[in-house]
């Protein structure tokens, strides 16, 4: 079966670099499904939850903003910021979610703050999906 090779990078350095058999990413009309053979795209991200899936092995990262390339046999993602589920501090993350809450209600407008809650919730979902799959039993029922 054909696969994508996938890079997430960010100013800091790599921060994903495999094969895939399916992507989906946070575009800003909507998610983005990605197969193998997919038409040549390049648009914009929206911070959101990033999906890579392997051999039945799905891999979720927090990516904000930034910039997706899709060719035929590759995705390449150049985000603002980016995060393994499993390198979120969900601690950190509440922390600033009440921060940019409290920044937002002395002031409505405030673009920065709206932007650090958007940033935080997403940290937190996609952080908790992952804890979510973690605590899910494996296989078949008991007495089957």
């Amino acid at each position: 079966m054909a696969k994508l090779q996938v890079e997430l990078v960010t100013a800091e350095g790599r921060v994903l670099s495999q094969e895939a058999d399916f992507v989906v990413a946070p575009g800003l009309a909507g998610d983005l499904g990605v197969l193998p053979r997919h038409i040549p795209l390049l648009t914009p991200l929206r911070t959101g939850e990033l999906m890579v899936r392997n051999d039945g092995h799905e891999e979720l990262l927090f990516v904000a903003g930034g910039f997706i390339e899709i060719l035929p046999d590759k995705v390449t993602i150049l985000a603002d910021a980016a995060e393994r589920a499993e390198h979120i501090d969900e601690a950190r993350a509440e922390e600033a979610r009440k921060r940019a809450q409290e920044l937002l209600t002395q002031d409505a407008t405030n673009a920065e703050a709206a932007a650090s809650l958007e940033r935080a919730i997403f940290r937190m979902r996609v952080a908790d999906v992952r804890r979510r799959r973690r605590e899910r039993p494996q296989g078949p029922p008991s007495g089957q």
